[in-house]
């Protein structure tokens, strides 16, 4: 079967996955230097103010963008009758969620709730809700084009628990919410890296089935 986009599909793979590495580098970079936060309790958020907080501002941006690349990757690697543009939609608006999250401010403890934090939170919840679904209905569309069936079961499996996840974060307060969050956003990310990783290889693959 010809895939003509397979080429322009690997090349934003790996666009994609240079900016997932260069979110959890600058994420875990900041989180080492800063020494007066408690990373067991503290969210993500709060590595957004102060102190190497525009680098951490800046990595969101880069995954953000990471995102919709990986979306337009798999629209274009998938066979024209079977991809759907829902996932790059999703994965396009958790990016634009991203962004909100990065530049309006988190509510701090101790302080009264602002305007600015509360849309700090309504983005962050949007962000990973339609980061968490869009997954879901990427790794769904796998199963039904042939040479990305193989890979439906684990990208579906790892898409469910980082949905189930996100809800049971909300849901449920038993342990640090630092620690709880940092759980979470390590099995989207872990999607994410499998996710870009396959099409990064996806040109070998096109080249393997169009040899001329």
């Amino acid at each position: 079967m010809e895939r003509p986009h397979a080429p322009a599909s690997a090349t934003l793979g790996r666009i994609a996955l240079a900016g997932l590495l260069f979110f959890i580098l600058v994420a875990v970079a900041v989180q080492l230097l800063r020494g007066d936060l408690d990373w067991r309790e503290a969210p993500l958020s709060f590595y957004l103010l102060d102190a190497y907080g525009h680098w951490l501002q800046a990595a969101y941006v880069v995954l953000a963008i990471a995102l919709c690349v990986l979306g337009a990757g798999y629209y274009r690697a998938l066979d024209a009758r079977q991809r759907s543009a829902a996932p790059w939609l999703l994965f396009t608006a958790a990016g634009l969620g991203l962004c909100v999250t990065a530049l309006a401010h988190s509510n701090l403890p101790g302080r009264a709730p602002t305007l600015e934090g509360f849309v700090h939170g309504v983005a962050a919840q949007a962000a990973f809700l339609c980061v968490t679904v869009a997954a879901l209905l990427q790794s769904w569309r796998l199963r039904v084009d042939p040479r990305w069936r193989p890979r439906f079961a684990p990208a579906f499996g790892l898409a469910l628990a980082g949905f189930a996840a996100i809800w049971v974060d909300a849901l449920w307060h038993g342990m640090p919410r630092g620690l709880e969050q940092r759980l979470v956003i390590a099995l989207i990310l872990a999607w994410l890296l499998l996710a870009a990783g396959w099409l990064c290889r996806d040109r070998t693959a096109a080249a393997r089935e169009n040899p001329l």
